[in-house]
């Protein structure tokens, strides 16, 4: 996708996902057979569920039915939010994987594994698990100094509501 492509596409899309509450991720074209694919990826502080993403399919697909940005050919569009996988590029990414566990790469130095406990706007304070019987230990961290992270998943991460019970 050309970058002309792209930003028209953002500048058409950015106002309608906002109007949402969403944040607008990732835009993406790439081809299917004859066919090309649009996936839009979209978030929020509190994710995204499969009703909000039908909606904004909906008036995402009339806005483009109305438009010439994506041209004659056809296209598939696909509206969805981002994999538990994906990696955590902006600030508001850490924000909301608060309270997770995030694998962590560093430019300079180690990879390590650690608990998101608080965000500004340098970088994280994180709590870095002991190891073999070993407390856990604070570790600070600056966003300038991260080459990459991601969140980890946990199957026996316990949910926000019972902690707090």
């Amino acid at each position: 996708m050309s970058t002309t492509h792209s930003e028209r596409l953002r500048g058409l899309l950015e106002p309608l996902v906002s109007a949402k509450g969403l944040d607008l991720e990732e835009i993406e074209v790439s081809r299917a057979g004859r066919r090309r694919v649009l996936r839009i990826v979209v978030d929020s502080d509190d994710g995204v569920d499969l009703d909000a993403c039908a909606e904004l399919s909906r008036t995402i697909s009339t806005t483009l039915d109305e438009t010439d940005v994506m041209g004659e050919d056809e296209y598939q569009l696909e509206v969805t939010s981002p994999g538990a996988d994906r990696p955590l590029t902006e600030r508001r990414h850490y924000v909301r994987a608060v309270g997770r566990l995030a694998k962590i790469q560093l430019h300079e130095g180690d990879d390590f594994v650690a608990r998101v406990l608080a965000v500004d706007e340098e970088g994280l304070d994180l709590e870095v698990p002991g190891v073999k019987g070993r407390k856990p230990t604070a570790r600070r961290v600056e966003f300038a100094s991260i080459a990459k992270a991601r969140v980890e998943l946990e199957f026996n991460r316990k949910d926000k509501k019972e902690e707090e019970a």
